[in-house]
């Protein structure tokens, strides 16, 4: 009997790690789900759980089916030692990623090495009103320091800092092109990130300040032309916003809450 149960238990032993050895590459959409609340997914996961690559889409519906929202595929490389709360994963993706991102720790608290991501500007519509309107296009990427993530129940809190340069935006809605170019900063401290926002060169002069809250984005600012371009510019301008005076001057109040 007692030999039996060892040739029993042996064998479970042989299937488990079987199942693990070759745990297929949608499991790691699963863990990206879970993580990101469903609002984000793989595409087209192909290899394993420990070594493979996929698409970053966002999450699936009937009438959306999972399109890329970043450019080429992320591979990604995982030791099995995350099964002993050891996580240490390396993703590649050289269309998307400045290089290659290492992230470590364990199950509750990683350690996220620096790189930069380009992303669509095309997405700033996601955050809906006036952006969705004013439908912006242009290079945008993504950089960070080194980054501590950590995750308590359902909340994930990052230490560390963001920049997020948008370079040559325009707006189907304004015949010039480009409106400029901007940089806003993050500086994340757990839960929330302070953030600021200024003009580095164009036409159309953006500025203002706020926080970013458990995804509740919270920002006042304003836009203004550039002397010179008041009348080029109105008609945009009057969909970002509310007009107010400052001085002698109308700027539009741009407020996000």
């Amino acid at each position: 009997m007692r030999r039996a149960v060892i040739w029993v238990l042996a064998a479970l032993v042989v299937v488990v790690l079987t199942v693990l050895a070759f745990c297929p590459a949608s499991w790691m959409a699963a863990a990206l789900e879970a993580q990101t609340r469903g609002r984000l997914t793989l595409g087209d996961a192909q290899g394993s759980l420990w070594r493979g690559s996929a698409f970053i889409g966002g999450a699936p519906s009937a009438a959306d089916p999972v399109t890329p929202l970043l450019p080429g595929r992320f591979a990604w490389r995982l030791s099995p030692m995350v099964l002993l709360g050891q996580v240490d994963l390396d993703l590649e993706n050289p269309t998307a990623l400045s290089q290659p991102v290492k992230i470590t720790g364990s199950w509750y608290q990683w350690q996220v090495s620096p790189a930069a991501v380009v992303l669509p500007a095309e997405r700033l519509a996601g955050l809906g009103a006036p952006l969705n309107t004013v439908r912006p296009s242009g290079q945008m990427r993504l950089s960070w320091t080194p980054l501590q993530v950590t995750r308590r129940g359902q909340s994930v809190g990052v230490v560390g800092n963001m920049t997020l340069q948008m370079n040559d935006i325009a707006s189907r809605l304004s015949p010039i092109k480009p409106l400029g170019t901007y940089q806003m900063i993050m500086d994340w401290k757990g839960e929330r990130a302070d953030l600021a926002l200024k003009t580095i060169e164009g036409p159309m002069l953006l500025s203002g300040a706020g926080t970013l809250t458990n995804g509740r984005l919270r920002f006042s600012g304003k836009a203004e032309a550039q002397a010179g371009q008041e009348e080029r510019l109105a008609n945009l301008l009057n969909l970002l916003g509310q007009r107010r005076k400052e001085g002698n001057k109308d700027v539009i109040a741009l407020e996000f809450k």
